[in-house]
C-alpha cells in the first residue's frame, strides 16, 4: 500500500531544518545557478597532473557546474618545465581564460578556483573591473612567501565571498596567519581545514589509523563545505551583508562551524580554538 503523501507542515517543516544546517551541501544547483568554474593549476604540476584532474571532476559534481575550465599557463604548457614568473604575470592570461569561458557559458555564475599558486592569481584576476566573479575558492592558499613574509595584499582588496581550503599541516599557510588575514577581510570568508592535510590535502597514514578518518572522507566533507558556501554565497543573506565570517572546521569526530572574528567562540560553551584546525567541544551550529 502506497504511503500516505506528506502534509504541507510537515513538507514545511522539513524544508526549514534543511535550510537551517549550514553544513547541508546541495545534491545538485537547478538551470542558471549551475556555474562555471575555471580552476587553475598551482606552480609545479600542469592541469594534466592526477590531483588536477581528480579535483576538476570532484568540484563539477559538488557544485553541479555546467563546465569546469582547467588551463595551463605559457610557461608550463606544451610539456615545458620552467620556473613560474611572479604571480602578478599570469593574470592578463588568466582572465582571457575567464573571458572565453564566461562567452561560452552566458547567464551561468562565475566561480574562480585555484590549487595554490592558482589560488593566489584567480584573487589577482578576480580584482580586474571587467571580471565579474561570484566567488573564489582557493584550494591551499600560498599565503607565506619564500621569505617567510604574509602575501594578503590581493586578499584584502576582494570584494565577493572567498573560501579556503586548508591542509593543518600545510607550511605554506599557517593556520594562525590566514586567521589574522580574515579579521581583516572586507567579504564573506570561510575557512575549511583537512586534519592532518598538507598543501595538497594529504594525510598521513598513521593520523588517519588515529582519527578514523579515510582520505576520501576527508575530502568529500571539504566538498560539502564549498557547495554550502557556495550557496550561501548566493543568497545574500545578512551575514553577508553585515560581512560576518565563520569559520567551518573539521575534525575526526565533529563539524563545527564558528564565529571567526578570533580564536574563541563567542559562546562559552561553543568549545575552543585548539590551533592546527582542531575544534573540541560542541558548537552552536553542530
Amino acid at each position: 500500500m502506497a504511503s500516505p503523501p506528506q502534509s504541507k507542515r510537515r513538507r514545511k517543516n522539513q524544508s526549514k531544518d534543511e535550510a537551517d544546517d549550514p553544513s547541508a551541501a546541495p545534491s545538485s544547483t537547478p538551470g542558471k545557478l549551475s556555474p562555471v568554474v575555471v580552476f587553475a593549476h598551482g606552480a609545479g604540476a600542469p592541469s594534466s597532473s592526477d590531483w588536477m584532474i581528480r579535483w576538476k571532476d570532484m568540484l563539477g559534481k559538488a557544485l553541479n557546474a555546467v563546465e569546469v575550465v582547467t588551463f595551463d599557463y605559457p610557461y608550463i604548457s606544451g610539456g615545458k618545465k620552467r620556473a613560474p614568473p611572479k604571480a602578478e604575470k599570469l593574470v592578463d592570461f588568466h582572465a582571457d581564460v575567464v573571458k572565453k569561458a564566461v562567452a561560452k557559458n552566458p547567464g551561468h555564475p562565475l566561480i574562480l578556483a585555484g590549487k595554490s599558486m592558482g589560488s593566489r592569481v584567480s584573487c589577482m584576476v578576480a580584482c580586474k573591473e571587467d571580471i565579474h566573479a561570484s566567488t573564489i575558492v582557493c584550494l591551499g592558499y600560498p599565503l607565506k612567501g619564500m621569505n617567510g613574509a604574509v602575501r594578503d595584499e590581493t586578499i584584502l582588496e576582494l570584494s565577493i565571498p572567498i573560501m579556503f581550503v586548508q591542509g593543518s599541516k600545510d607550511g605554506l599557510c599557517p593556520l594562525e596567519k590566514l586567521e589574522t588575514t580574515r579579521k581583516k577581510i572586507k567579504c564573506l570568508s570561510d575557512l575549511h581545514v583537512i586534519d592532518g592535510g598538507d598543501h595538497s590535502f594529504k594525510i598521513g597514514k598513521k593520523h588517519l589509523q588515529t582519527t578514523g578518518l579515510s582520505q576520501d572522507k576527508a575530502e568529500d566533507l571539504a566538498l560539502q563545505a564549498i557547495a554550502a558556501f557556495w550557496l550561501r554565497s548566493l543568497e545574500g543573506s545578512p551575514s553577508m551583508a553585515s560581512h560576518t565570517m565563520r569559520c567551518l572546521v573539521v575534525t575526526a569526530t565533529v563539524s563545527v562551524a564558528t564565529d571567526c572574528h578570533g580564536f574563541e567562540p563567542q559562546s562559552k560553551d561553543s568549545g575552543r580554538w585548539l590551533g592546527r584546525g582542531q575544534i573540541v567541544g560542541r558548537g552552536p551550529y553542530a
